[in-house]
């Protein structure tokens, strides 16, 4: 299964705000990560319409969690930031032409698969990811530096 950029950008700017632990711009972030800032408004703004982040206009404003990192399960970000969750064609019941749906056990294994990788994740909260020794040198990587 592979995540979509917004997804992969989603999870790196959740993480650099656990790191960071207050406020930051989106110039910090968009820097740190070598992305473009541009990319990064579309994906700041969905994560403070999900709840996810605070955003602050204006003198003072900036960018902030909007929940503790602990509260934050990871394969409820990859759920509600990935746009289209169908592997397969047959997922897709609108627009599935396989003539052999139904009679496949491809489907299934694939269901079994995809469950799976989501409950996997959602063992994982943001804490978890920003934790530890490798936090620390997450941390010095994006924030320090």
């Amino acid at each position: 299964m592979k995540l979509s950029l917004f997804t992969d950008y989603s999870l790196r700017v959740l993480m650099f705000a656990a790191l960071k632990g207050e406020s930051f711009s989106l110039s910090e972030v968009a820097e740190a990560y070598g992305i473009s800032r541009h990319h990064l408004v579309k994906v700041v703004n969905y994560l403070a319409k999900l709840g996810y982040l605070e955003t602050r206009r204006g003198r003072g404003g900036g960018i902030s969690l909007a929940m503790q990192p602990e509260d934050i399960r990871i394969g409820m970000v990859v759920r509600r930031t990935e746009d289209t969750p169908f592997i397969v064609e047959c997922f897709d019941q609108q627009h599935n032409t396989c003539p052999i749906n139904g009679s496949c056990r491809l489907k299934s294994a694939l269901v079994q698969a995809v469950n799976a990788f989501y409950d996997t994740l959602d063992h994982h909260t943001l804490r978890d990811l920003v934790a530890g020794s490798e936090g620390v040198r997450m941390n010095r990587i994006l924030i320090s530096a």
